[in-house]
């Protein structure tokens, strides 16, 4: 019987035995994860004191100060990107370590290349990763029967480059979405003649370069302010700036700056227009198909063209929503100690188990005035904790929209960094080149990616 699919050829399966792609060939030198400000030493607080302000009716529980009224606590920004920043997250780390610590920091391993090179959904590529592709056009991805999901197994766990990425329908709803954008680059380099044996090959380096191509002209500007990128992309990094090669994780970003997007989560969202408003958590979360009922609209969550303004994220100032100080088991897992159920707690003893400087202190490092103990509203023993620190600098130093000077720092030297030490990203291999998909503004954005064949892979409809 003659196959429906006419790029069935099994190209993307050649060299199979010595493919680049193959995990057990991959580098693992970079595999790690180290220290930004080397020179500063550990701040070193009592767990306790950090889960008593994580945990229930702490400081960081913004129920405490009644601030969620739907809209009470905006944010310029739409609500959906710190969901693209966890994706981001997820793409560059991967730290498996328990919670309660146990492994010294300088044997950490992060389980991600230090990359922004989309692994969370390529993982090893048709090769070393084949549940993901089609088997009659492995050029393409496998979506779900009805394009709105990833496909699962009989047991309804995802088939999916990122086991994290199904934790809630935000997060996958972004990752289906670059499925459809990989499969759609796959047609359009077919109807312009490029060969078989390479079509899939410059699908991925298209959509990865349009995705790092967002991370700095979009989403950082967002979130650091376009004078800190620009200064970044110019001058290079004060702070982090390793060769090409040889790129790391700091653990200043990955257990402190970068956990930013928690304090930006709405307590509840609405999934389609004129739709109910639902937490995140657990009405919304993942590790399992979603119910019909569950269908997200992505224009809820995001400024798209054509559409009206989306649901904004919450304002950043030091609280979570509740949410996210009671998280299920599903995403917790089982726990002795109910502080573990906060992601305020975790994210507050991870830095310690870590040993992360105070904020005060990298501030001084680098130069700016550290925050007062009016604006911190907390009284910390021996300094405040980077990642509370981080947050309150973004409230009052960012107006709630936007991070400090001390996490705008960490973050854009970071994201910015580890494009520079990789000898496949645009900036390495090409500074000048911009998008060549269509944009609905001035400049190419993730609006434009999130639209980008959202049909291409759904059924056609019924005669």
């Amino acid at each position: 019987m003659a196959s429906a699919h006419p790029h069935g050829s099994g190209v993307a399966a050649r060299d199979h035995c010595l493919s680049p792609a193959r995990a057990v060939d991959r580098p693992t030198g970079g595999a790690r994860y180290g220290r930004m400000f080397r020179g500063l030493d550990p701040l070193g607080t009592d767990p306790e004191l950090l889960m008593r302000a994580g945990g229930d009716g702490g400081i960081c529980d913004a129920a405490v100060l009644d601030r969620l009224t739907s809209g009470g606590d905006d944010a310029t920004e739409a609500a959906g990107w710190p969901f693209f920043g966890q994706l981001v997250a997820h793409d560059i780390t991967a730290d498996r370590s328990p919670i309660g610590g146990g492994v010294a920091p300088d044997v950490l391993r992060n389980s991600r290349a230090p990359r922004l090179n989309l692994e969370i959904i390529y993982s090893d590529g048709p090769i070393g990763s084949p549940y993901l592709f089609d088997v009659h056009d492995p050029a393409t991805f496998l979506l779900g029967p009805n394009g709105d999901d990833v496909p699962r197994n009989h047991q309804g766990v995802a088939l999916i480059g990122d086991p994290r990425d199904d934790v809630h329908l935000f997060a996958l709803s972004l990752h289906v979405a670059l499925l459809h954008a990989h499969n759609h680059l796959v047609d359009l380099l077919r109807a312009d003649g490029v060969p078989e044996a390479e079509v899939f090959d410059r699908a991925r380096t298209a959509l990865t370069w349009h995705y790092q191509w967002i991370v700095v002209r979009d989403f950082l500007p967002r979130l650091v302010g376009a004078p800190l990128v620009e200064e970044v992309l110019a001058e290079g990094g004060r702070w982090f700036a390793p060769l090409p090669g040889e790129a790391y994780i700091p653990l200043e970003f990955a257990d402190a700056a970068f956990r930013y997007g928690h304090g930006q989560i709405r307590h509840t969202y609405r999934l389609v227009d004129g739709g109910p408003e639902v937490p995140l958590f657990p009405d919304l979360v993942g590790f399992g198909p979603h119910s019909a009922g569950r269908r997200l609209d992505l224009a809820q969550l995001f400024d798209l063209p054509g559409r009206p303004p989306a649901q904004r994220a919450k304002r950043l100032d030091g609280r979570l929503a509740a949410s996210l100080i009671g998280l299920p088991e599903q995403v917790t897992g089982a726990v002795d100690v109910a502080a573990y159920h906060s992601l305020a707690a975790r994210d507050l003893l991870r830095g310690e188990t870590t040993g992360l400087p105070s904020g005060e202190a990298v501030a001084r490092l680098i130069g700016v005035t550290p925050l007062t103990v009016d604006e911190l509203e907390q009284t910390w023993p021996h300094g405040t904790p980077l990642w509370f620190y981080v947050l309150k600098e973004a409230e009052h130093r960012g107006g709630g929209d936007r991070l400090g000077p001390v996490g705008g720092r960490i973050v854009a030297e970071v994201l910015v960094g580890l494009l520079r030490a990789d000898p496949t990203s645009y900036l390495v291999r090409q500074p000048d080149w911009t998008p060549q998909l269509p944009a609905a503004g001035s400049r190419f954005g993730l609006a434009d990616l999130l639209t980008l064949g959202v049909d291409r892979d759904r059924p056609a409809p019924a005669a």
